[in-house]
């Protein structure tokens, strides 16, 4: 039987089961109904599924983006059929309580799952992907009435659901926002304002949309603490669930990008005044929670989408390098450099050692992301799910630290698996003959989607690893010597050796960036501190994968070995500059004016 060029079902039972051990989350009541069967049968499904109805038609929506019809968007047929055996197969509610109709699978196996989904057609899976965050935000901070009027019908599959955060003029500036909200006699709220950037902000898939918009409340504090948050769905619904008039919600745009055509991103007018519910201007919408805080909520489900942003990340450059594998594999050309009779017959191109360096560093970034995903995934059962007080508390600040990494070092190194993957093409490879040069445009949005990486710089350098007093980098430079210690007196001494001085290096640097007392000294080269401590952690999570390999010698196994021997190798040797550069806490990018650019 062929492998998959989507994802590796090999690799994905090794990070689960061999890696994670996540059959013992079985043991745990939430989970009790499952076991390693239970799983593996999930993840069969989303293989096939993935397989047989997103990954057909993944260059057809590329080729055919949404069109602006009659005031709708209109998107191929194939979109809608796929996400309809979705919904029935069951996995839009996966993760979700048995209450909602849900599977209460691990939140480490649904991310798997859906992994299959992105990597196959990451246009498609956007719509699935989204509305989940939606929900999960309305379970955790919405009334009863929201989620039984919103949240059923999104789990079920009927509803699609958005967050509307950007506008034009404001992008990620947030304080910046200006769409208002006025109370209402009846507790409703009139939204008035325009969002840019809205994926799934519009299309006929389902019968409704639920958006959740941030707008500020007339007199509520200035900036960022003057922000709630609102449900406002496409179309008004009735106290007996069904659906009644079209809300002031319009469609004034489709933005045009170089990737992810298959979902509809869209500039939305609400309150324009072509649709006035109850005769009266303005979107009708619901505030979620208490007023002014809806940044809070909305980071509920920020932080979840940029975890997944770097998954979908990692698997669209996962996928690069399995179609670059197989090519490799596959085209003759050229001779070893040893060979003397230019008559002898061409090999395979994997044949040349730059190929395989190529290939082995795409791999490198693919399994690494792969695992850095699935980690932080498994940090989210732990924070929910562990025992004690303390192991929950432990998970939450160490994923609260590596969020920004999860979102980051994917959206980086993924697109450069995806670049690689085009150059083994050769010439080929930025045709449209092949799939790669996709692969390459959609996964390069995922650097800015969900907060640029610069963001996620700032997010790290500026928070995650100060706040509590630096409690976040201590645990996890604590975590990652747990890992070290293990590796003493084994192949994997030196690798330990190099994290350990990783570590103590970055506690050093941050010491001093922080030392001068000047915040903006301190942020000018915090991509490079991100990339860094990316690096690190990466290079870490090779050897928790290279231990997780002993007593094994088979092919799949060592070309794991292989891979953490490059990445140790090759790739954290980069931190050592990058440190040095830090430490000498260099101002060329400060004391750059912008009129000399």
């Amino acid at each position: 039987m062929r492998s998959s060029l989507i994802l590796s079902r090999r690799d994905l039972d090794f990070l689960l089961h061999e890696w994670l051990g996540v059959e013992d989350l079985a043991k745990r009541p939430r989970y009790a109904e499952h076991s390693r069967e239970t799983f593996d049968a999930v993840l069969d499904l989303a293989e096939q599924i993935a397989t047989e109805h997103f990954a057909p038609h993944n260059r057809k929506a590329d080729e055919n983006e949404p069109r602006l019809v009659d005031g709708k968007a209109v998107l191929v047929p194939e979109v809608k059929q796929a996400l309809d055996v979705f919904v029935e197969a069951g996995l839009m509610a996966g993760e979700f309580d048995e209450e909602y109709g849900g599977m209460q699978l691990p939140h480490v196996v649904g991310q798997a799952v859906f992994a299959w989904f992105k990597a196959a057609n990451v246009g498609t899976s956007a719509y699935p992907f989204l509305t989940m965050g939606n929900a999960r935000l309305l379970l955790a901070h919405g009334s009863r009435e929201q989620i039984d009027t919103y949240v059923r019908p999104e789990i079920e599959g009927r509803w699609f659901g958005t967050m509307a955060l950007s506008e034009p003029q404001a992008g990620s500036s947030l304080a910046d926002i200006t769409t208002r909200a006025v109370p209402q006699d009846d507790g409703t709220y009139r939204l008035t304002g325009n969002k840019m950037w809205i994926s799934g902000g519009d299309h006929e898939l389902t019968e409704n949309i639920v958006h959740l918009v941030l707008a500020k409340i007339p007199g509520g504090p200035p900036g960022v603490k003057g922000i709630s948050l609102f449900v406002v769905p496409k179309f008004l619904v009735d106290e007996d669930g069904t659906l009644g008039e079209r809300n002031d919600v319009v469609l004034a745009g489709l933005n045009h990008k170089m990737g992810y055509r298959g979902t509809t991103n869209t500039l939305l007018n609400f309150g324009e005044g072509v649709h006035t519910p109850g005769g009266r201007p303005g979107a009708v919408g619901y505030l979620v929670g208490e007023p002014h805080r809806g940044l809070t909520y909305m980071f509920h489900m920020m932080n979840e989408a940029r975890i997944g942003v770097g998954m979908g990340a990692t698997v669209l450059g996962y996928t690069g390098y399995l179609h670059a594998l197989e090519y490799a594999r596959t085209r003759t050309q050229g001779r070893p450099a040893t060979a003397k009779d230019p008559s002898s017959p061409a090999v395979p191109i994997i044949e040349h050692p730059d190929v395989r360096r190529m290939l082995l560093a795409a791999k490198s970034y693919a399994e690494g992301g792969l695992a850095l995903g699935l980690y932080c995934a498994r940090l989210v059962d732990e924070e929910q799910t562990a025992e004690t007080e303390e192991e929950r508390a432990r998970a939450h600040l160490l994923l609260d630290t590596l969020t920004p990494i999860a979102k980051a070092w994917p959206s980086q190194w993924g697109p450069v698996a995806d670049d690689l993957a085009i150059q083994v093409h050769g010439g080929y490879g930025y045709t449209r003959d092949y799939p790669v040069e996709q692969f390459y445009r959609d996964n390069r949005l995922n650097p800015i989607h969900e907060g640029t990486n610069g963001i996620q710089a700032l997010d790290l350098l500026g928070r995650k690893v100060v706040t509590q007093g630096g409690a976040g980098l201590r645990l996890l430079g604590k975590t990652i010597g747990a890992t070290t210690a293990r590796a003493a007196g084994t192949q994997w001494a030196g690798l330990a050796a190099d994290l350990d001085a990783a570590v103590a290096r970055t506690s050093a640097v941050t010491a001093t960036l922080w030392s001068t007392g000047d915040p903006d000294l301190a942020l000018a080269n915090a991509s490079v501190y991100l990339e860094a401590v990316g690096h690190l952690v990466v290079a870490w999570l090779w050897l928790e994968q290279a231990l997780a390999c002993e007593g094994s010698t088979d092919a799949f196994h060592e070309g794991k070995r292989a891979a953490a021997r490059y990445f140790w190798r090759w790739e954290l040797p980069r931190t050592r500059t990058q440190f040095d550069l830090l430490e000498s806490l260099d101002r060329t990018v400060l004391d750059t004016d912008a009129a000399w650019l």
